[in-house]
């Protein structure tokens, strides 16, 4: 009761042939595959572009050690010193 017939089948069947047909339902499938290998070519294209090129370099004013010079001794700790 639940499941369909054979002629159930063969009518849905004949429903999407005719909706699609043949040259059609085969030419959407060929689009989709022209589409995906589009797609991973792109994608490879992409990867060698960035692996080619050099990383950049940021261009600007050079700065003295950030760090602070640990062995000097701060103001208010001279100010201590008798």
């Amino acid at each position: 009761m639940g499941s369909f017939s054979l002629w159930h089948w063969l009518v849905v069947g004949i429903i999407v042939l005719l909706l699609f047909g043949k040259g059609r339902f085969s030419d959407m499938m060929g689009d989709v595959a022209k589409g995906i290998k589009s797609f991973k070519k792109g994608m490879t294209e992409e990867d060698e572009a960035t692996a080619a090129a050099p990383p950049k370099r940021i261009e600007g004013d050079r700065t003295v050690d950030a760090r602070p010079d640990l062995t000097r001794t701060s103001e208010a700790e001279e100010r201590r010193e008798p």
